[in-house]
């Protein structure tokens, strides 16, 4: 169950222009937040998430269809 919701993690980093934002910015507090909202996430998935290069992270809002995006329209 739980790989699943690393997964929507990977999924959400993707495609969801605020939620990028805020794990660049901090991703424990980000993925805290995630599990305070219900995601089921292990300490080392949490911690294996959080260790993605900032880089990686970028190319995939680089590479992801526009189309397949979610915008966030508040800036940091």
């Amino acid at each position: 169950m739980s790989h699943r919701n690393v997964e929507k993690v990977i999924g959400r980093l993707a495609t969801d222009e605020g939620f990028r934002r805020r794990f660049l910015t901090d991703a424990p507090v980000a993925l805290d937040d995630l599990v305070r909202q219900g995601c089921e996430l292990t300490a080392v998935e949490r911690q294996a998430l959080a260790a993605i290069a900032p880089g990686t992270i970028e190319l995939l809002d680089r590479v992801i269809d526009g189309r397949l995006q979610k915008v966030d329209l508040e800036e940091a």
